[in-house]
């Protein structure tokens, strides 16, 4: 798309602040002077906001995000601009309980009023674990000031007695291992040493690292940003070029608006199919264009990934992990292969300035074993499948690269978990009524239901299913998975459990119906049965009656629309405001 940038110099938004000589300026401008600023940098050059989700409890936000932030403030002095670091929420999936999903709209929120209350005329936006990506773009997305993001970057690969580890994916391997009798639980210790050597976020594709690619494919981030290394000084170097780019953003007027347009979020959606991403991305973008009022659904999802070949072979869907990623040429060559393919729109903008295609058409791929040939794809059809039927009217989604082929169309007795206590309750118990042909069900996991919906939806299985060999099962429920987890899993069922979804009233012993190919998801019961058990169902007692937690029970919306919170959804703009002073 054509951009054309504003006419510069003109008054900038900070200039509202600190422009002039009046008392209420003198106040402002009088107060930050006592950091040591000279008076001529408030002259009207562009303050930049860096927005650090920083935390020692966000271990994927670790202590390298500070020397990535000195590197921005670098590149901000080099432009021209004036850099102003600032802490923000920091959602962190590996400490926050119930989850972090549940935090990811307050901290949207928090850090959208952070932007619009303070003088700032763009931000860069520091990211690392997956729900930090999201929130911060939503904000940014919300009040709409020149934004650009730049990612921590992933760990570097682990290793196990010769055996590369991905973090996540092989902590569920591993588990299940030790279930199974096949690994002792000294073994396990000792391999929890290899899962984190380097800080950063997880070294898989999992939710991290396919919301750094989402960030890059929608154009919100320098090409090559996604799969740097968090220890690599390219990423240092990557930090600090962002830093001079968000002061031309400034002086050009580019917004998230002009960038964040339906094609960007389509050539997003066919890049998550061609790395095989998580399905957390679905609710993440569906959010973010929510909040920049693009008309997206979950059936552009399937539209656009059903034809897309998934060809980064990384766990949890392949081998490799990040790092062999980035040596092999990173997301450049990935959406280098979808524009040869038809399956890229070129003309899309981004941060740089200039066109995706632009930034991608000379990228070499190193290794065709990391970045595969499309005729040696991990999967022909790739992307999130949305599966619709009765017993998710709204839709629900499944990874198929993650999947066992063979699961992908079954039928099968129902074993149902009420909740994630009920599972854990009745998992081990070698008297459960289950085999490896069941489905397993669990409810009240959603949005409203957990409340949060956290990442227990890839349950573990029996151990009694375990010691026969057996890896994987068809489960089904309203939360969602890791994406550093795999399986046959059907997830974010909709309408979910806890708002009286089909899912709420399935029992014991129903047959469910499993068709990926015609994408259906099917409870084997009539119309009438099943209107019959929705007229008796009632919502759960004992819920959230104030903080937090009630406002977003209140308000919260359902996995099928991104599970924002109501009042948050559009771009409500960036005005100044009144001065109290």
């Amino acid at each position: 798309m054509a951009f054309t940038p504003a006419k510069w110099p003109r008054r900038l938004r900070s200039q509202e602040w600190y422009g002039g000589t009046s008392r209420d300026t003198i106040y402002h401008r009088g107060w930050l002077k006592n950091q040591g600023y000279p008076h001529d940098l408030f002259d009207g050059r562009p303050i930049i906001g860096i927005l650090n989700t920083f935390s020692e409890l966000s271990p994927c936000n670790g202590f390298h995000m500070k020397e990535l932030a000195e590197k921005i403030k670098a590149g901000i002095w080099e432009a021209g601009g004036f850099p102003v670091e600032v802490p923000v929420f920091s959602a962190s999936e590996n400490t926050f309980r119930p989850s972090a999903m549940m935090f990811r709209n307050l901290a949207a929120l928090a850090i959208e009023e952070t932007i619009r209350g303070q003088p700032m005329d763009g931000a860069v936006l520091m990211v690392g674990c997956d729900k930090t990506t999201p929130s911060l773009m939503m904000a940014a997305a919300s009040c709409d000031i020149p934004s650009i993001v730049v990612t921590g970057g992933p760990m570097l690969n682990g290793y196990y007695r010769g055996e590369r580890v991905g973090s996540g994916t092989h902590l569920w391997k591993f588990s299940e291992a030790v279930k199974a009798g096949e690994m002792t639980q000294e073994e396990f210790l000792e391999a929890e040493a290899s899962m984190s050597r380097s800080t950063g976020t997880c070294n898989t594709m999992g939710t991290a690292s396919t919301m750094a690619s989402m960030a890059e494919s929608l154009g919100m981030a320098l090409s090559g940003n996604a799969a740097i290394p968090a220890v690599d000084s390219r990423r240092r170097v990557m930090a600090q070029l962002s830093g001079r780019r968000i002061v031309q953003m400034v002086k050009d007027d580019m917004k998230p608006s002009d960038i964040l347009t339906k094609e960007a979020f389509e050539n997003a959606i066919r890049t998550n199919a061609a790395i095989g991403g998580s399905t957390n991305a679905v609710i993440h973008i569906l959010a973010l264009a929510g909040r920049v009022g693009i008309d997206l659904t979950l059936e552009d999802w399937d539209r656009c990934g059903r034809d897309v070949p998934t060809i980064v072979n990384l766990m949890p869907s392949g081998k490799y992990l990040m790092e062999e990623f980035f040596y092999a040429g990173g997301l450049p060559v990935v959406l280098k292969r979808l524009g040869e393919g038809g399956l890229l729109h070129k003309d899309a903008l981004t941060v740089s300035g200039r066109s995706i295609w632009e930034e991608v058409k000379d990228a070499v791929n190193h290794n065709e074993d990391v970045i595969l040939p499309t005729d040696k794809a991990l999967t022909q059809s790739g992307g999130i499948v949305v599966l619709k039927g009765n017993l998710a009217p709204k839709g629900a989604v499944l990874k198929p690269s993650a999947a066992t082929a063979s699961l992908l169309q079954h039928r099968g007795r129902a074993v149902v978990f009420e909740d994630i206590d009920d599972y854990k309750a009745k998992i081990e118990d070698p008297d459960l009524d289950i085999d490896e042909t069941c489905v397993m069900v669990m409810k009240n996991c959603g949005p409203k239901g957990y409340p949060g919906m956290a990442e227990v939806g890839n349950m573990g299985l029996p151990p009694k299913v375990l010691q026969k060999g057996i890896t994987d099962m068809v489960r089904i429920s309203d939360a969602r998975m890791s994406g550093t987890a795999y399986g046959t899993v059907v997830l974010h069922t909709s309408p979910e459990a806890a708002a009286g979804g089909p899912l709420a009233v399935v029992r014991d012993g129903d047959v469910i119906e499993l068709d990926v190919k015609n994408r259906r998801l099917h409870l084997d019961i009539s119309d009438a049965e099943l209107a019959a058990r929705l007229a008796r169902w009632a919502p759960l007692p004992d819920q959230p009656t104030s903080g937090y937690a009630w406002l977003h029970q209140q308000h919260v919306e359902g996995a099928d629309t991104g599970a924002d919170l109501d009042f948050l959804k559009g771009c409500r703009g960036n005005p100044v405001g009144k001065d109290s002073h």
